[in-house]
């Protein structure tokens, strides 16, 4: 639910303006945001999982405030730079998100020098973190609007799927055989 309304988001939100006021339009994203958070806390209650919805209606409410269309456009970026501090987080204090995330969603045993590779994986996504974020910035500023509808709603999946894919590549054909005899 989270990721199909963070890919319609922005798109939804640019076409939506060109049919309506701001305000209007601003109005209608924080009641679905209201209407997002309120079904994230009533099925999920989880910390964690009323982050994404919290932002989008924390910004939302800024925008409508403020009649900012630039603070729309910060949201993704707030949410890119929320997910480098866990990773940053991840990192330094050990915890090695990539490696329970594999173990969660990958039912095979694990090798040593695979959980060796995977617990070094946070510091792979920091970087594919910052990146993304610069990407964000970079839009926000110098890009027009349809480049920031296409790369908020689409192309950081494109940036996370082939990281993605280079990190597997590389740990399968090279990292773990070479690495960690």
């Amino acid at each position: 639910m989270a990721n199909l309304f963070s890919i319609i988001f922005a798109p939804s939100f640019v076409i939506m303006l060109h049919f309506f006021e701001f305000n209007e339009v601003t109005s209608f994203y924080l009641f679905v945001a209201l209407a997002f958070f309120i079904y994230s806390y009533k099925i999920k209650q989880n910390l964690r999982d009323m982050l994404m919805p919290s932002i989008y209606l924390i910004a939302l409410l800024i925008a409508y405030y403020f009649s900012s269309f630039e603070t729309v456009k910060f949201i993704p970026v707030t949410l890119s730079v929320i997910f480098l501090a866990l990773f940053i987080d991840s990192h330094y204090n050990q915890k090695w998100m990539v490696l329970g995330f594999t173990k969660k969603f990958y039912k095979k045993e694990l090798s040593s020098n695979e959980e060796e590779f995977l617990k070094n994986g946070d510091a792979f996504w920091i970087f594919v973190m910052l990146i993304n974020t610069l990407i964000q910035v970079y839009v926000i500023y110098y890009a027009s609007d349809i480049i920031w509808v296409f790369y908020t709603s689409i192309g950081w999946y494109i940036l996370f799927f082939v990281s993605l894919l280079v990190q597997i590549l590389y740990g399968k054909f090279y990292a773990v055989k070479m690495y960690y005899r």
